[in-house]
């Protein structure tokens, strides 16, 4: 089960002049932002840079808004139409941060039309629409990711170089949630788009389960099946014109899960968990120790090894990721000097950026189209499961 070491599968830094590759931006809002920050500073905290992201163009519907943007983060030009901004040659690289039901159409045009693709999650609002999005990548021969950024906490990443290497030994159990709070009637949130089917797919779970499946593929491996219970807790919102929309998202669910190499484990994602404002966590027990994460303390493991002696003194002891040696850390602070959120989107921008320009596999370390793929197919059994009351398996 070995795997190359991190640092190898993420050399290759360019030498000499670092090539450019130039962006265009679907989306300004909350992942625009996010995504606009990791271009401005991978030149020069990623250094020397696999390739130095030119921010060429970004694209939003409301031309005073997307003008602002385009002034605050500084790329070169707005449009506010994507089939524009995608016939611009400058434009290399397609980041695509819109609501989900604008991943589809710009995702799959943008590919036909040579451009590298990276989108955000879920990749489409279904299994359906991710694979049309799967096949026009795969079609056009062009690289491609989905936006799964907490592979790239450099806490994670070493979770997972100590499972490959054989140190948890058999692995036996993965549990994780990831809880918010923010639609909670206290919040008096009221109709958006995110709360309709139409527009965002699914509601928790593809908002935050989808996270926490991706982490379990890529900690543990593929799913085998899934029996789970979904519910929407208010099924009625205000609207704009003040009316009552109906809700057609999931608020919540739960998702017992079979994987497999045999281990078992359980999914939870909700925005009605009061207290939590973006608690992603997991625990893997295995034969030879257990690891637990959380995002909210995304510099720390917390890992317990069934052999460390002595025994009187035995307990999970908690390991500060911050050393030189540690996945990523060459690049940032001194040990103790801590990272954050906002370095999982500039560690895997530059990634990807490493995959164009140096012709790399995506995979494994990052998403690919394939993985967004399957992971739809597993949200889609969740709900189907939900519904029938019956243990889905999972077929792609």
């Amino acid at each position: 089960m070995g795997e190359q070491s991190f640092t190898a599968m993420a050399g290759g830094k360019s030498e000499g002049e670092a090539p450019h590759v130039g962006v265009g931006m679907l989306g300004y809002a909350f992942m625009g932002k996010a995504h606009s920050n990791a271009f401005k500073k991978i030149p020069y905290m990623m250094y020397p840079p696999a390739a130095v992201p030119d921010m060429v163009a970004i694209c939003g519907r409301n031309e005073a808004a997307v003008a602002e943007a385009a002034k605050r983060y500084g790329y070169q030009k707005y449009y506010t139409d994507w089939r524009e901004m995608l016939a611009d040659d400058q434009v290399q690289l397609f980041d695509n941060g819109g609501p989900n039901d604008a991943h589809a159409g710009p995702s799959i045009m943008a590919a036909a039309a040579g451009k590298h693709v990276f989108c955000e999650k879920p990749l489409g609002r279904d299994a359906e629409e991710s694979k049309e999005m799967l096949d026009a990548v795969e079609r056009a021969g062009v690289k491609h990711m989905v936006a799964f950024n907490y592979r790239f906490v450099p806490a994670v990443v070493q979770a997972r170089q100590l499972i490959a290497s054989g140190a948890l030994g058999r692995i036996y159990h993965f549990r994780a949630q990831y809880l918010q709070e923010w639609i909670m009637p206290h919040y008096h949130t009221p109709m958006i788009w995110r709360l309709r089917k139409e527009n965002a797919g699914s509601g928790a779970l593809g908002d935050l389960g989808a996270h926490i499946i991706d982490l379990g593929r890529f900690l543990v491996g593929e799913i085998k099946s899934v029996s789970a219970m979904a519910r929407t807790f208010i099924p009625e919102r205000p609207e704009a014109d003040g009316s009552m929309g109906q809700v057609t998202v999931d608020d919540a669910f739960v998702a017992a899960v079979e994987f497999e190499n045999g281990a078992i484990g359980t999914l939870e994602a909700s925005r009605f968990a009061a207290g939590r404002k973006n608690g992603n966590s997991f625990e893997i027990n295995g034969e030879k120790g257990s690891i637990r994460f959380n995002l909210e303390r995304m510099n720390e493991l917390d890992v317990f090894w069934v052999d460390a002696q002595p025994r009187e003194t035995q307990g999970f002891t908690n390991v500060l990721i911050s050393e030189a040696y540690h996945p990523y850390w060459e690049n940032w602070w001194p040990q103790g000097h801590m990272i954050g959120w906002e370095h999982t989107f500039i560690h895997e921008i530059h990634h990807l950026l490493d995959c164009i320009v140096n012709d790399k596999e995506v995979a494994p370390y990052g998403a690919t189209f394939l993985d967004g793929y399957k992971n739809a197919v597993i949200c889609d059994a969740i709900l189907a499961s939900s519904e029938s009351r019956r243990q889905v398996d999972i077929r792609y």
